[in-house]
């Protein structure tokens, strides 16, 4: 079914290709325009390293793809996409030699854990049978209406909390550092209220979905997508910016797959000047350093859990944890980094040529941090993995200054295009939108054009989730506009 209508997505990432899918479902004509020379933003993948070996851009896991309710309904498999899994999710050693991990068997995880077990299957288990439809209300924007208020408000309580009370539940170190490296993942204070919920939410998708990766690649996810808007008459343009509105003109939606600030230049006078104000001051969080691995044979952890584990988080005991993540919040590079490393070819050996794997590892740096010595990460594998070190046959290390030029949406190094602290987790995009007077946080102020970046709710990860909600404001406003 063709409406006669156009539109126009400003970036590939997964948020932009997945609102231009829904628009042209809807029977727009859809073009989407990307600045790089390939497409998927922070789903690309390349042989950053040796060739032959894949290595993924950004999105390495992807705990929330599987439990997307758009991801579900698009059935991006008829499009090629295949996942796979590891043996075990999640893995977080301490320097005792002991390790905690997490299964996608939630009774499996609660056996290892000992005593601590009883309390981990209290606070995960009811939430993981229902995180499905958790999703559906947390994936959306505030405010709403829940679709499931129970599940909701078990899981509201437990989130609003500082990661540093809730792990009090638990009484093993092991078990402390497991919850904390999730937590983790927020890039915040773990003192701070609702430093909690990302370590609830990807802890629960790891036990009801996994956190697994695409085969060939994060890139195979762009690629199924883009196949899937080709199917319905859509368009992706590559080595195509967009810096000014006037280059989108006629248009009857535009999409701004872009961080606030690039969407700020983009509209310039036309968006009302308190709006340009409040999108040029975004606050972004702390950045990444990344460095990516050519490494021959496995990496020689000393507790074989984590040679088991698609992700490993190093950083020692919670309170270390707590103390790093803290320092780069400040704007002080720890000295013993929060480090996350990935071994995505464990899921999937079409990554690695030769008995040589790649391995994709970044640390946690204040923002803008000018550095790319990786020796901050190799340290902490080292520490974990000793004889490391004479394993690498190559490495390519990125500061935040370049991953910024490989994706401008990174802005300082912040791959999660926003801080997370305190009410920005809720209220994206720092408030420059809030939800009051029937705006959305995808309004621009400027009519017909919507932000969709992962700047908007629910914020980062791969799920599409943004691109939906975006598109589905711009949907009904233009319907509604046509009478």
């Amino acid at each position: 079914m063709t409406r006669d209508g156009r539109a126009i997505v400003v970036g590939s990432g997964p948020n932009g290709l997945a609102g231009a899918i829904l628009l042209a479902r809807a029977g727009l004509r859809v073009r989407v325009l990307e600045a790089a020379a390939e497409p998927g933003g922070g789903t690309r993948s390349s042989q950053l390293t040796l060739p032959g070996l894949i290595h993924d851009h950004c999105s390495a896991f992807h705990p929330m793809a599987q439990a997307s309710p758009l991801f579900r309904e698009l059935g991006l498999e008829r499009y090629g996409l295949r996942w796979r899994h590891q043996d075990i999710e999640m893995a977080h050693p301490l320097d005792d030699g002991t390790a905690a991990a997490v299964w996608r068997d939630i009774d499996r995880t609660v056996d290892e854990l000992g005593g601590d077990g009883p309390a981990w299957r209290y606070t995960f288990g009811a939430l993981s049978a229902g995180f499905d439809d958790l999703a559906q209300d947390i994936l959306r924007p505030l405010p709403h209406l829940p679709r499931h208020p129970m599940r909701l408000a078990r899981f509201g309580p437990a989130a609003l909390l500082p990661a540093s009370v809730l792990v009090r539940q638990w009484r093993q170190p092991r078990t402390r550092a497991l919850f904390g490296g999730a937590a983790a993942h927020a890039v915040t204070s773990l003192g701070a209220p609702l430093s909690s919920a990302v370590g609830l939410t990807l802890i629960a998708a790891a036990h009801r979905h996994g956190w697994p990766v695409a085969e060939g690649g994060s890139r195979a996810i762009a690629t199924a997508m883009i196949r899937m808007l080709e199917s319905l008459g859509g368009t992706v343009e590559t080595d195509t910016p967009v810096t000014s509105i006037a280059q989108v003109d006629g248009a009857d939606i535009v999409l701004l797959d872009t961080a606030p600030g690039a969407a700020a230049t983009i509209l310039g006078d036309r968006q009302p000047p308190r709006a340009n104000r409040a999108y040029r001051r975004y606050r972004y969080g702390p950045g990444a350093l990344k460095v990516d691995l050519a490494v021959r044979g496995p990496i020689p952890w000393a507790n074989p859990l984590c040679a088991r584990a698609g992700t490993v988080h190093l950083g020692g005991t919670f309170d270390d944890l707590a103390d790093a993540e803290a320092a780069t919040v400040r704007g002080h590079l720890a000295a013993a980094p929060f480090v996350l490393v990935g071994q995505q070819y464990l899921a999937d050996r079409s990554r690695s040529v030769d008995g040589v794997h790649p391995i994709w590892a970044y640390a946690h740096v204040p923002h803008g941090y000018p550095g790319e010595d990786p020796e901050p990460v190799l340290r902490q594998i080292e520490r974990f993995a000793p004889g490391f070190r004479d394993r690498i046959v190559d490495i390519r290390t990125r500061g935040p200054a370049a991953l910024e030029r490989d994706n401008p949406n990174y802005v300082g190094g912040d791959i999660a295009v926003g801080s997370n602290a305190g009410l920005r987790l809720l209220f994206r995009p720092g408030g420059a939108t809030l939800p009051i007077g029937g705006r959305t946080p995808y309004d621009t102020g400027v009519p017909g054009v919507y932000l969709c970046s992962s700047a908007t709710p629910p914020g980062g990860g791969v799920h599409g989730m943004g691109g939906a909600n975006a598109a589905a404001v711009a949907l009904a406003r233009w319907e509604l506009s046509r009478g």
